[in-house]
């Protein structure tokens, strides 16, 4: 008898056709995320849930699903909608997706970077509005990214890839993480580490790469903000909370920082009508860091993999509590 597995959104073939070959699946197919209700009804009884950064998986819902639940795959590299002490009490692994999407991320990040310093965005309004009727000296001048300070914010996968990016541009690269690269990794990436206060000060241009803990919630906020150059872009692919979104709102306005570029915010989704939607110096994407065909597919074969792997009692290639095999 097939194990019974609910996989809480349509995720690429690479990795719902091997799970549906060996399992007999609920599939939620449609576009937004199931509400919680239906969350929690949908799990009782099963083996295993493919999930979601959507999904908040508790102890409400652990409990929900029942003592015969094996594992929890989360189709992210992040996985702060996990309660991972609750699923190790329960002697549970859970799973992600990391590596397969950093240099799709790095790539999205950057284009981000270049976006908002040279102002594609509201240029492209511009035409399409019927505004351009000349060039001008004074035409929607950004700011250069070649030969400028990179700051890095976290210099995991991620952020080593800016790196090697920002590298190419001639920029010279500042790193800001709690473990030191090795002299060699510095080297080769031309970065060398400094203390926050002065990557703030010091950099024409703020990537963050984070994970989102108590430490780095709103570690870019009103403070932050003021520290950085009134030229300086500020790039977030992490997670949104790392920005305090008001503090932000506040500085673009005010012209305390140049623009910024988003992909992910606070809250998620972004009204229409939220205040940094509606900035011409903020570029808003939605959470598209790791949308391309080969990456996304790659991560629909690491989430099935992590999750046949839990089902048949083997260890998960990429668990997030490996304790738990303790």
């Amino acid at each position: 008898m097939k194990p019974r597995v609910f996989v809480t959104r349509l995720i690429p073939d690479e990795g719902l056709d091997p799970v549906r070959q060996a399992c007999e699946v609920d599939l939620w197919t449609d576009d937004l995320p199931p509400p919680r209700d239906e969350l929690l009804r949908r799990v009782k009884g099963v083996e295993g849930i493919l999930s979601l950064l959507t999904d908040t998986i508790d102890d409400e819902l652990l409990d929900a699903a029942g003592p015969q639940l094996k594992v929890v795959s989360n189709f992210a590299v992040g996985f702060d909608n996990i309660d991972v002490p609750a699923c190790t009490r329960r002697g549970i692994p859970a799973g992600n997706t990391p590596g397969v999407l950093t240099e799709t991320t790095a790539d999205l990040a950057f284009a981000l970077l270049m976006s908002a310093a040279r102002r594609i965005p509201e240029s492209v309004e511009y035409v399409r509005q019927d505004r351009w009727k000349t060039w001008g000296p004074m035409l929607l001048m950004g700011v250069d990214i070649h030969d400028a300070t990179l700051g890095i914010v976290g210099f995991g996968r991620i952020g080593r890839e800016m790196a090697r990016r920002g590298r190419g541009f001639g920029m010279e690269i500042l790193y800001q993480d709690v473990h030191p690269a090795s002299a060699e990794d510095e080297a080769e990436l031309g970065a060398r580490r400094v203390e926050m206060d002065e990557l703030l000060r010091e950099s024409d241009f703020i990537t963050l790469h984070v994970n989102l803990t108590d430490e780095t919630h709103h570690l870019i906020d009103t403070d932050a903000l003021h520290a950085m150059k009134p030229t300086a872009v500020l790039v977030n692919t992490s997670r949104g909370p790392v920005v305090d979104p008001d503090a932000l709102e506040q500085a673009l306005r005010a012209g305390e920082i140049f623009a910024a570029g988003l992909d992910v915010t606070e809250p998620e989704p972004l009204p229409a009508d939220h205040p940094l939607v509606r900035l011409s110096n903020c570029v808003v994407v939605p959470h598209i860091a790791s949308a391309s065909k080969v990456t996304r597919g790659k991560m629909a074969a690491m989430a099935a993999a992590n999750l046949l792997a839990g089902l048949r009692g083997e260890h998960l290639a990429t668990p997030v509590n490996p304790e738990v095999y303790e």
